[in-house]
């Protein structure tokens, strides 16, 4: 297929497509990784570096996104192929379609622990009275050959059916729904758990930095990588879904309003969360075990614990299939144009196809938990490792290259909206030297060509 213009679908309003947007940023990003992040790299201090990384390259990168896909009016390969044609830029959308294709893959196993989860609320909670038994459940339930997997095939079947039904009556529609939803469950949650014991001290935690902290670059590294997976960037997702927007809209104030939100969601889940690890004096670093290990035990032991333990994993499994929609599309709007197909036949294929790839990552927690694949990684960890590691920061590093040199100044700024103003100025010299400076050097830590 060649690149002639086809009619393209849009988002039927400016609100569609910012809760849309979020739906791509907040994710299991927001809550499993970053309260294990910030809880393993020292809380408040972290928080603080997390933020200003929003601030100098999340939200950049966002814009950088939004610009190329409204202005190309393609998906993520077809937007580099149109706006730089014949020149190396492209691999970042082919990195783009690549992550969405492995984090998908190992994503879809996450989501599909907590739809369980979220049904085991809905049954009474799960049986984890006694010591140990929250963890032995986990365990028992994760590194099962098949039950993990059939969860796996519910949550890609939901994601798949949302992009079936097309950009309006699916993407946007769902996140119409999820998104504000999302964020009265989440405001409800952190209020119950600020009426906890360990309130006082969880907001130490989170906002009264160690500023000791600072010294330590594992924290950077961690800030960095926490703002690329959280807000989607580097995967081509906001580029696809800025392709469906109409050339009225403003992209600045858009950019800023999914960054911002996002980063706000991420904070109350915090604030949900470490009240109740302080108050039953859990580790705040207790890892990726912390949701599936350590709430459960919490929650048994809450007052209204079952009703807590049910609004979470639903919001977990809500997160999860917004973010999860926001991949498939990245990879539906790419084979659409280049085999020609309709949405729904490219949606169940490709859907497919990511379901069959995540099999592994599922089995290497459990059965295949032997096979070593990256550095003496399991089969799960080595995808997150090649795609969050690898594939984002380089994709992101090139999308800041190709705005910031590759693209005509005065094109960018005019398709930006920023025109000849001093903060496009700015926009430009960020996306030129810092952020792929600072990427850079997370990529080469991440590698282990770097070390300090």
């Amino acid at each position: 297929m060649g690149l002639e213009h086809q009619p393209r679908e849009q988002w039927g309003s400016r609100l569609g497509f910012m809760l849309a947007a979020l739906g791509s940023a907040v994710g299991l990003g927001n809550i499993w990784r970053f309260s294990y992040v910030a809880g393993e790299s020292g809380g408040a201090a972290f928080i603080f570096i997390y933020l200003l990384f929003i601030v100098a390259i999340g939200i950049p990168i966002i814009m950088a996104e939004f610009t190329i896909g409204r202005r190309a009016q393609l998906d993520v390969v077809g937007s580099f192929q149109k706006l730089a044609p014949g020149k190396p830029w492209v691999l970042a959308g082919i990195l783009g379609v690549a992550s969405a294709f492995i984090i998908l893959s190992f994503y879809g196993v996450i989501g599909g622990w907590s739809i369980y989860y979220f049904l085991q609320y809905i049954g009474g909670g799960p049986p984890v009275e006694g010591a140990e038994a929250s963890a032995d459940f986990f365990v028992n339930f994760h590194t099962s050959p098949l039950f993990p997997i059939f969860w796996q095939l519910l949550f890609m079947t939901i994601t798949v059916g949302i992009v079936y039904a097309g950009v309006k009556k699916g993407i946007e529609k769902s996140n119409k729904i999820l998104m504000p939803l999302l964020a009265v469950l989440v405001i409800i949650l952190a209020g119950y758990s600020m009426t906890l014991e360990g309130a006082q001290e969880a907001l130490t935690f989170l906002f009264s930095p160690d500023w000791s902290a600072l010294t330590d670059p594992s924290v950077y590294f961690a800030a960095l990588s926490q703002a690329f997976f959280s807000l989607s960037l580097g995967m081509g997702a906001l580029i696809t879904y800025g392709s469906y927007l109409s050339k009225k809209e403003k992209l600045p104030g858009a950019a800023v309003g999914v960054a911002t939100m996002d980063s706000m969601f991420a904070i109350v889940a915090g604030l949900m969360i470490f009240p109740a690890v302080f108050t039953f004096s859990i580790a705040p670093d207790s890892g990726p075990g912390l949701v599936f290990i350590t709430l459960p035990d919490i929650f048994g032991s809450m007052s209204l614990g079952l009703i807590y333990g049910l609004i979470f994993f639903f919001l977990l499994s809500a997160a999860a299939v917004s973010s999860g929609v926001s991949l498939l599309e990245v990879a539906v709007a790419y084979f659409m144009r280049r085999l020609g197909w309709t949405r729904k036949k490219t949606a169940i294929f490709i859907g497919s196809i990511i379901f069959l790839l995540g099999i592994p990552s599922s089995l290497g927690l459990g059965t295949w938990s032997g096979v070593s694949l990256i550095g003496g990684r399991d089969i799960f960890d080595s995808m997150d490792f090649l795609a969050s590691y690898i594939f984002l920061p380089v994709g992101g590093m090139i999308i800041a290259l190709f705005v910031g040199w590759g693209w005509n100044k005065s094109e960018v700024l005019e398709a930006s909206n920023f025109g000849q103003s001093a903060i496009g100025t700015i926009w430009i010299w960020l996306l030129r030297i810092f952020a792929p400076l600072a990427i850079l050097l997370v990529f080469l830590y991440s590698v282990g060509l770097f070390t300090f």
